[in-house]
């Protein structure tokens, strides 16, 4: 019997991996992964030179990305017919060999592993290995802590209704915001409206050679997909 292993590789620097998943990257006979069809993928990218050289790789190539709204049924329709194919794939690769998937930052906090493992935990052995967050990379980026005290830390999606998002960031502390992308000019109308904007970090590719942390109001058009806004909070102190 093998199993299905996945391991969170961390916020992007290969020296911020854990020494188990370092471990096990290097020592995977069966190396899966997602990424954009066409691309390398940032996780592969993260293990690069470190794969033995026998390692068999299996890249998972979405079948959208942005091509369709999340919102759109037909991109649920497409994304659970992708995780069913992939989970009876690893589910019988897992019979008799033990398969090593990569993921960016950790496994349970928005990986799409976790449409996986739903789908595989009942049939296979599986197990997975925590990373550091993206978030807790970007932050430490910024040179400053994110809470303080009694702070209250939220973590959102720019992706959610704009009225909401603008509640959430408005009752928090401090605050971190996932997935951008093309929702930044929402992102920084919220932040307006909440009161928030002039203390908002954009923080680019966080721990990766190319980082870049601004201002989020001094942001350009355009951010790539490895973008993560922080709110420091500023509560109690002794």
């Amino acid at each position: 019997m093998g199993k299905v292993i996945c391991v969170g590789l961390g916020p992007g620097n290969p020296d911020l991996m854990s020494v188990k998943a370092d471990r096990l990257v290097r020592s995977a006979a069966h190396v899966a992964y997602f990424r954009k069809a066409g691309w390398d993928g940032q996780a592969r990218k993260i293990v690069n030179g470190m794969l033995a050289e026998r390692a068999i790789e299996y890249p998972m190539e979405y079948p959208v990305t942005t091509e369709i709204p999340v919102t759109d049924p037909e991109y649920n329709r497409v994304m659970a017919a992708f995780y069913d194919d992939w989970a009876d794939r690893l589910a019988a690769l897992a019979e008799t060999e033990t398969v090593l998937v990569l993921c960016e930052g950790d496994p349970f906090f928005y990986g799409s592993f976790m449409h996986l493992y739903t789908r595989l935990r009942a049939r296979s052995a599986v197990e997975v290995v925590p990373g550091i967050t993206g978030m807790s990379g970007c932050w430490t980026a910024t040179g400053e802590p994110i809470t303080w005290g009694d702070d209250v830390l939220t973590v959102v999606t720019a992706t959610m209704e704009e009225g909401e998002l603008t509640r959430r960031i408005r009752d928090t502390d401090a605050l971190v915001v996932m997935k951008i992308g093309r929702n930044l000019e929402k992102l920084k109308r919220a932040l307006t409206a909440a009161g928030r904007m002039e203390t908002a970090w954009l923080v680019e590719r966080g721990t990766m050679p190319d980082q870049r942390v601004h201002r989020l109001s001094e942001a350009p058009a355009k951010v790539p997909y490895f973008s993560i806004a922080v709110v420091h909070g500023q509560g109690r102190r002794p």
